[in-house]
Formats: structure tokens, C-alpha cells, sequence
């Protein structure tokens, strides 16, 4: 699989040419619309099998093989040169498929309204088949223990079909908010915590759940202890049960940080009671706040090399966002909020406006400006095969369990094409 960047001049026939492929494999691999215009800077994934690597200044037979994990002698071999032979910038060499890991895949899916749409039913249809668990969000505890469900539909159904395994995600969130008295009142009722865990039990075999995943965010810092051995109960009775459990957790960089989202979290805890985490490594950048990359890697990387001093990685899903944001400049603290953006809708908006894409190598992640029709700047940033990619070589280096989306609904083609080239999909 290659990862192309387009250049200035550029044609699909022209990139298919140069990669042995063809203009309907790449349509399709990215789900290009017959009239849509490349963009400078836009990731194109090319369906061949392997990939080519084009020689840059100080790169050397050995450097290039180290850093794809062959021989150097293997290298030359399979592009017939001399193991010896010196090579000149821009020589291209083809690199063989490299060995794939297993890992372990989430999506997080948040059917709204009424009614779960289409589009989000089929999301999970057509990510299903790269997925460990569907997790549809969020069954909502209630003040008596009871809990409000979500609209599930053909989720179940989905799940089974491929061996997905379903992710029950429960929630203290009330009145759409995160609520620290909600937390309060069921952390310190055992009778509320013993029927919860009761109905969570029931429900979980009335549905096919399988995982049980506690998403309790904004818990006050004098109850993080109770948090814990609520933890520990609940995995006495799930496990009895046969029930996996985990939990989300927010992105720490210490076990002192302050701030309300992160006090009541102990990822030493979590990492010794719960089956796996996952850490939510993702909204640096929001829709209220600074234009700014959602998942720059060097803040993701500080997370999890935190939470390895804490537990296993192979307790770990590193959170990603299947998304980016538009937002409009200048930005105000509590004024105009950013749009969510697909990574196939930011390329259409850079396409109309005629902007190309920058990269940023520091963050890993893709950007452009554009001024719309009424005269306003806007800060766009976004995911594509590059910045995913990277999260992917993280995972890899860090020894990690895998990745959970937030969330299925907005189209990144390019991201399960790249799952399949670097993973082994775990089904449990």
C-alpha cells in the first residue's frame, strides 16, 4: 500500500502510471467522485501490494532497509542492485510488504435523534469487518440504577454477522452533560451500585454485549477512590458472569495532574483492575476552543508513554478521531464554535476554495486555510493517510493493545484501507 501526496500538475492516469495501478483502483480505494479535482497536498492510498520508496540526500541501503525492518541485503536483492552499490537521490526502490502485528480495533457509534440514520448504520456495516468491538454510545445510568438505553437498531445484528465483539458503554452522563453528582450519588450507595451492576448484567445478555465499558468522566477528585472500588466490584460480578470490562480514561501526563476531568482517573488502578483502557488521546484541538490539530502526536505520545509507566501497553487503545474542524478566525473564547469535518469533506472544501493542503511534520497532521464567500478566514485541520499512519507507527513502537475511533459517521476511506495493511484484526 503507498501513501501518495499530490504535486503541482498532477493527474490520477499520471499517479496510477507511475504505480503500476489503475485510475478506477485508486477511485475507488479513496471514494473519489467521478468530477472531483485532485488537490495539491492531498494523501491518495495506491492498492498495490508493498510500496516504493524514492531515495532522499544521506539515505544509504542500510538506513533505508533499518527503517522499513529488512536486510539491507534482502533490499538489494529484491531491486537487483548491489548490496555495495551507492545510490543516487531519487533512485526508486520498492519495498516489500512488511510483517503485520495483531491488534485490537474499537468504534465508538453515536446514533442521535429518534431514529438511528443510514448513514451511521451503514458506517458500522462497512467498518464491521476491521473492527474487535462496536461500541455504541451510551447507556445512560440512572439516579434509581436503572439505565436509559441507546437507539441500537441493527447494531447487534451488525456485530454478529462479523464477529464483532459488542461494547456495552455506560455512562454518567445526564441531560446530556457529564454529571459529578450523578458519580457522587452511585459511588456512595452500595445498594445503587449493586443494582446497577444488576441491570448492566441483564441488559448485557438481553443484547449480546460481551464488553462491559465504563465511561464515567468529571467524577470529583474526593470520589476517585470510591471510582476504584466500584471498579472492583464490578469486576468481581462481570467476570463472574464471563464478561470482559474496561474503561475510558482521560489523557494524563502524570498521576498528580489537576484539572476536573482527570483527578478521579488512576490509570494504576484502572491498569490493574479493568481488562484494557481506553485513552482518550484526542481533542487538543475542539470545537470550542483554538484552531489546533485534534491529535497532534507529540502530546499523544506523552500520554501514552505516561500510561506505560502505569500498566502494560498491552492494556492500552490509544483514542483517535475519525474528524477534523473548521473553524472561523479570528477565534473568540466563547463565541462562533468549529464545525466537525469529515477528512473526505476537508478536501472538498479545499478543492472549492482552490487551497492546497499543508502538512504539519511536528504534529503530524494536515491543514489549510481558506476565506469563504462572505469575506471570513477559516483554520481547517484534519486527518488523513499520513497523520494516520503515524499513529499506527506509534502504536507499533509503544507495544500497544490498538486504537478506538471516536466515533463511525464521518468517511476516512484511506483509515480501514491502512488498518488492513498494518494489522492483523483480533476478533474475540
Amino acid at each position: 500500500m503507498q501513501i501518495h501526496v499530490v504535486q503541482k500538475g498532477q493527474s490520477l492516469y499520471g499517479i496510477a502510471s507511475a504505480y503500476g495501478s489503475t485510475v478506477d483502483d485508486i477511485v475507488e480505494a479513496n471514494e473519489l467522485s467521478e468530477s472531483a479535482s485532485l488537490v495539491v497536498g492531498q494523501t491518495l492510498v495506491i492498492p498495490i501490494i508493498g510500496r516504493f520508496y524514492w531515495v532522499r540526500p544521506g539515505d544509504s541501503l542500510w538506513s533505508i532497509a533499518n527503517r522499513f525492518g529488512i536486510s539491507y541485503q534482502r533490499l538489494a536483492q529484491i531491486n537487483r542492485i548491489p548490496a555495495t552499490q551507492p545510490l543516487g537521490v531519487g533512485t526508486r526502490l520498492y519495498i516489500p510488504p512488511l510483517p503485520k502485528r495483531n491488534a485490537e480495533i474499537n468504534a465508538y457509534v453515536e446514533p442521535l435523534g429518534n431514529a438511528v440514520s443510514p448513514e451511521i448504520e451503514n458506517a458500522a456495516r462497512d467498518a464491521a469487518p476491521y473492527l474487535t468491538y462496536l461500541a455504541p454510545f451510551s447507556f445512560q445510568i440512572q439516579r434509581d440504577g436503572s439505565l436509559k438505553e441507546p437507539l441500537l437498531n441493527n447494531f447487534p445484528t451488525i456485530a454478529t454477522q462479523n464477529g464483532v465483539t459488542l461494547m456495552m458503554v455506560v455512562t454518567n452522563l445526564e441531560s446530556g452533560q457529564f454529571s459529578d453528582e450523578l458519580g457522587r450519588i452511585i459511588l456512595t450507595n452500595d445498594d445503587l451500585q449493586n443494582t446497577l451492576l444488576t441491570n448492566i448484567i441483564t441488559t448485557a445478555k438481553k443484547y449480546n454485549f460481551r464488553d462491559i465499558h465504563f465511561d464515567m468522566e468529571y467524577l470529583r477528585p474526593e470520589d476517585r477512590e470510591r471510582y476504584n472500588a466500584f471498579l472492583r466490584k464490578a469486576k468481581n460480578r462481570l467476570s463472574a458472569e464471563g464478561y470482559l470490562m474496561s474503561t475510558a480514561l482521560a489523557p494524563k501526563t502524570s498521576a498528580t495532574q489537576k484539572g476536573k476531568w482527570y483527578e478521579a482517573h488512576d490509570y494504576k488502578a484502572h491498569g490493574e483492575i479493568v481488562d484494557f483502557v481506553v485513552i482518550m488521546t484526542y481533542e487538543w484541538g475542539y470545537s470550542g476552543g483554538p484552531a489546533m490539530p485534534v491529535s497532534p502526536i507529540g502530546p499523544v505520545r506523552e500520554v501514552l508513554e505516561y500510561a506505560l509507566t502505569e500498566m502494560p501497553g498491552s492494556k492500552i487503545m490509544m483514542g483517535q478521531n475519525l474528524y477534523g474542524y473548521d473553524w472561523t478566525l479570528p477565534y473568540v473564547a466563547g463565541g462562533q464554535y468549529a464545525k466537525a469535518v469529515s477528512p473526505q469533506r476537508a478536501i472538498e472544501i479545499a478543492a472549492e476554495n482552490n487551497v492546497a493542503i499543508q502538512y504539519d511534520y511536528k504534529a503530524q497532521a494536515p491543514h489549510f486555510n481558506y476565506t469563504d464567500q462572505e469575506g471570513k478566514e477559516h483554520k481547517v485541520w484534519f486527518e488523513d493517510a499520513r497523520s494516520i499512519q503515524a499513529k499506527f507507527d506509534l502504536i507499533k513502537e509503544l507495544g500497544l493493545r490498538g486504537i478506538s475511533y471516536w466515533k463511525l459517521g464521518l468517511p476516512f476511506p484511506q483509515n480501514w484501507l491502512l488498518i488492513n495493511e498494518n494489522f492483523n484484526v483480533v476478533k474475540r
